[in-house]
């Protein structure tokens, strides 16, 4: 523009110079018409003359000359030009030879459309347009509907994403080109956006080899594709849905498919599901077994192309049940709880994921049954008769038969609860009735279930004729008798020609005589008798002279078998002596007259029954002549004696020796606020008084029976040989059949108060005891079991283990122990057992508190663990889960055992009465089982850890530097 400026001004000069006129610049140049092409120009004459004519100069190129014409505008078009382009224009106005300066001016074509649109993606709600760019110069306007939008404009391609569009919809775009504000005429195209997903869909039918199914049909110029070629459609419409029917499926088979919406060629994301068609029916049912309660039904899998397990369902009248399927191609279900005599029409379904198949029928009558067991209560003239009804139900009636010819009905609907009762009353003792039962439904009786059973008998009525080694008496309606002592051991024999006669028994023995009567192999308890022998005598009874012949020593060897007491008569004076020492015993006699002969009888006592042996016996006549000489060498002693009284007794008197405090202590508590007192006391000079008092308990309970423990055929199941229970306070086994032994090494142990078996004081089981362990836990109802020991220490068994060895149950004789769950702290383990009793199938639970920081030999190292660990038994003790005695051991059941049951039951007292009598009940212990808190130090730790439970005093008696007792003193005693 500026070079055209320049040209126009040099060319005006020139025209200056040679003195001509130069002619005017037109004012303007307008364009009234423009193609891609084509300029249409017009102008008004220059100076409102028509003299001029014109030259339009385009790159330096003139036009032809153009003349104004006969008007006030002159009108040119410029053809063959570029769309899309910009020139640069001049018009001179000329005239003659002369031109004006020239009237520089610009104008565009307009430019091209583009050439095509690809739409290169579509979603629901937009289209992504491309197109190529032609010059860069250009820029684009997109209108839709009523919408102009203006994509950005890159140097070459173009892709513009057109938004906020609805689904399923077909759009009219005119896309121009721009350029210098020009528009192209534009470019017009279609596209659509993505349909919309089927909505409303749902299964409106299916059978084994079809479904059907519809959805919403949102746009009527929609179309639909179902993705899945292997499948035959038939599909419907109506204004508003679309029904598709699949058909040629295989039976019980599940199938995966897409559906599409079509638009314009698009489909839609796609709405994919997935049904199954029904299961085909069994092709039969076999009864494989049916009574009048249950049937066992038997068929064959249903097959299927899809190798699916089928599960099926059985129908009859209101009852549904389900059928897990089988491994293998058999499937076995018994169905139970029907009635006798009834015909049932079953319905069995094969089920797929829901789905039933038509079902398969068939009917199943049940028949009628016997009653296969019945109770029977017995008495001396009195059968009581009971059986369940049959399955808890009220259909079944009964009819007894009776051998002396009654026949009694009983209606099922007629009786509460699902027990009949019949009593057979005014009968004889010890005599066999016979019993027929039916079970009647519609007055249809079934074969009847035949019993027997017999009256019992009154021991009492018999004439026992009982020695010391025999059991003799005239006996009927029975045929069996068992003698079982005290101790375990017995004696069992037929009856032969109604006569009992038993031989060979223990001397002095109580015996259980059992008489029972073998009826149809059942062993049946007629009654029982308590009897005792007759002790054996005592043996090589003899005197020998004592006092100077002013006494006797009467001299006898223990008899064999038991006797409770040897009781000795000389001279109207009584002495008792009990039969616990094998060697010879004495009784020493004083104040007889000497020379004179005296009846000497000694008395074997077992129980009530008694034997006598008498012999005479005389004081040695010398003893007259010694009897003189005495007296007057006592005279002379006292005399000599009450002089040293005299002068010398009150420099002695303070150098008596301490009296044993223990008789005087046995009964006595002490207060709560004494105790550290009377603690520090006993503590003195080496824990002196608690030796003493802890040696005058050695004496308690020594002299008790424990005849049981050493028989030969219990030695063997005692750890220890100076650890045996005492007959009184033994526990003994329940005996069960044959072989069966009471003995276990146990005794019963008092509570607190007036608890007299709270605890069961046990050494650890041996190998050969462990079955008998488990049998009194359960027999005894224990729920909780102490253990104070561990199984081994130092390489030594102290108790063999009695649980199993992990998670695994384990029979111990007739119980089933399996560990549940064990919980360890550094001090002790908690573990609890399941035990199932085989023969009942009763289960029950038993807690297990395992004190691990006890060492076998001394005492813990501290008070704290024992008494946290003897809270936890109390607190089970104490719930209401806990039944039967607590059964408490370490390895001989009497040292751990002992100072364990005493911490309880003394921590009990003092939290009740604010006193406490650990003397006492130390001694309560020892007359139930010997030996119990072994060791001084022990009881000393007993009396630490009652201390140490105290609540802490203001002002304490004494300072003790370690508030966990270390048991220092205490040990050096061991």
């Amino acid at each position: 523009m500026e070079q055209v400026l320049v040209l126009a001004f040099a060319l005006l000069c020139v025209l200056s110079a040679s003195g001509q006129t130069t002619p005017p610049n037109v004012n303007d140049v307008r364009i009234t018409h423009r193609t891609e092409t084509e300029l249409t120009f017009q102008w008004d004459i220059a100076g409102g003359s028509s003299s001029y004519n014109y030259i339009l100069q385009r790159d330096g190129i003139d036009s032809e000359v153009i003349t104004a014409g006969t008007g006030n505008q002159v009108t040119y078009t410029v053809s063959g030009l570029s769309s899309g382009t910009k020139y640069n224009w001049i018009l001179f106005t000329v005239f003659g030879e002369q031109w004006s300066p020239g009237f520089p001016f610009s104008a565009a074509t307009v430019p091209p459309n583009v050439q095509g649109v690809s739409v290169i993606d579509q979603t629901e709600t937009t289209i992504t347009l491309q197109w190529n760019k032609d010059k860069a110069e250009y820029s684009y306007e997109l209108r839709y509907e009523d919408k102009v939008e203006t994509p950005p404009s890159p140097q070459s391609t173009v892709e513009y994403t057109v938004t906020s569009l609805s689904p399923g919809t077909k759009y009219t775009f005119t896309l121009y080109t721009v350029f210098e504000g020009l528009k192209s005429s534009g470019f017009s195209f279609s596209a659509v956006t993505v349909p919309p997903d089927i909505t409303g869909f749902m299964i409106i039918g299916r059978n084994e080899t079809a479904l059907t199914f519809q959805w919403t049909k949102d746009k009527e110029e929609y179309t639909y594709e179902l993705k899945d070629s292997d499948v035959e459609t038939h599909t419907s419409f109506t204004d508003t849905t679309v029904v598709c029917v699949i058909t040629s499926l295989s039976p019980g088979s599940e199938y995966f498919s897409t559906l599409y919406t079509v638009f314009e060629g698009v489909k839609s994301h796609g709405y994919r599901f997935t049904d199954v068609t029904v299961p085909s029916n069994v092709e039969s049912v076999s009864v494989v077994e049916v009574n009048d309660t249950y049937v066992i039904l038997q068929w064959n899998a249903v097959p299927n192309e899809q190798n699916n397990k089928y599960d099926y369902v059985l129908k009859y009248g209101d009852v549904e049940e389900s059928v897990d399927f089988a491994v293998g191609n058999v499937v076995k279900h018994r169905v139970s709880g029907l009635i006798p005599e009834t015909k049932y029409s079953f319905t069995l379904y094969t089920v797929f994921y829901s789905q039933r198949s038509t079902g398969f029928n068939f009917y199943v009558f049940t028949s009628l049954s016997s009653i296969t067991e019945v109770r029977v209560t017995r008495s001396l003239t009195e059968l009581t008769v009971e059986w369940n009804k049959f399955n808890k139900s009220n259909v079944y009636n009964y009819t007894l038969l009776i051998s002396d010819g009654a026949e009694i009905d009983f209606i099922g609907s007629a009786v509460v609860g699902d027990v009949m009762t019949y009593k057979h009353s005014s009968l004889t003792p010890g005599t066999v009735y016979s019993f027929t039962l039916l079970t009647v439904v519609d007055n249809v009786r079934d074969p009847g279930f035949r019993f027997k059973s017999i009256t019992t008998l009154d021991c009492a009525s018999f004439s026992w004729a009982v020695s010391s080694s025999s059991i003799v008496a005239d006996v009927y309606g029975c045929t069996y008798v068992t003698a079982q002592s005290s101790s375990g051991s017995g004696k069992n024999a037929s009856i032969e020609g109604d006569k009992v006669n038993l031989q060979d028994l223990y001397p002095g023995e109580s015996y259980t005589v059992s008489l029972f009567y073998n009826l149809e192999s059942e062993m049946l308890t007629q009654c029982s008798q308590r009897l005792t022998l007759v002790p054996n005598s005592v043996s090589h009874l003899h005197c020998k002279y004592y006092s100077g012949g002013y006494g006797l020593a009467v001299i006898w060897e223990h008899p064999t078998g038991i006797v409770d007491v040897v009781e000795v008569d000389v001279n109207g004076k009584s002495f008792n002596h009990s039969n616990s020492s094998e060697e010879p015993t004495q009784q020493l006699v004083t104040g007889l007259q000497a020379a004179e002969w005296y009846k000497v009888t000694a008395t074997s006592i077992s129980g009530a029954r008694r034997n006598e042996m008498t012999i005479h016996c005389q004081t040695d006549p010398a003893g007259v002549i010694a009897g003189v000489l005495v007296f007057f060498l006592l005279v002379i002693i006292i005399c000599a004696g009450v002089f040293v009284w005299i002068r010398y007794g009150s420099a002695k008197r303070s150098h008596q020796p301490v009296e044993s405090k223990v008789s005087k202590t046995y009964n006595k508590t002490i207060a709560s606020d004494k105790f550290p007192e009377h603690f520090q006391n006993m503590s003195r000079d080496d824990n002196r008084d608690f030796s003493a008092e802890y040696e005058d308990l050695g004496s308690v309970g020594v002299n008790q029976s424990s005849v049981a423990a050493g028989l030969p055929e219990n030695k063997d199941k005692n750890r220890v040989s100076n650890v045996l229970p005492y007959n009184t306070s033994r526990v003994h086994l329940t005996i069960n059949k044959a072989g069966d032994s009471d003995y276990i090494n146990a005794n019963y142990m008092p509570g607190y108060g007036n608890v007299s078996r709270q605890y069961i004081a046990a050494q650890g089981p041996l190998p050969s005891t462990v079955n008998d362990f488990w049998r009194m836990v359960w027999e005894q109802k224990s729920s909780a079991i102490v253990m104070l020991t561990s199984c081994t220490e130092d390489g030594m068994v102290k108790c063999e283990q009695y649980w199993p060895l992990d998670n695994t149950p384990f029979l111990y004789g007739n119980l089933l122990v399996a560990v549940k769950s064990v919980n360890k702290s550094d001090s002790w383990t908690l573990r609890e057992f399941h035990v199932k009793n085989k023969m009942t199938s009763d289960t029950r639970i038993v807690h297990h508190f395992h004190f691990t920081a006890w060492p076998d030999h001394g005492v813990p190292c501290g008070t704290e663990d024992l008494i946290q660990f003897r809270e936890l038994i109390r607190q089970h003790i104490e719930s209401p889960f806990s039944a039967g005695p607590t059964v408490v051991h370490c390895s001989a059941g009497v040292g751990q055992t002992g100072t364990l049951i005493a911490l309880d039951v003394l921590l009990q007292q003092l939290n009740r009465e604010k006193a406490v009598g650990v003397a006492a009940f130390v001694k309560e212990m020892r007359l139930s089982r010997p030996l119990m808190v072994e060791t001084e130090s022990q009881y000393v730790f007993l009396h630490q850890c009652i201390l140490d439970s105290l609540p802490p005093q203001s002002e304490p008696i004494y300072e003790n530097t370690d508030t966990i007792y270390v048991n220092e003193m205490a040990l050096k005693r061991i």
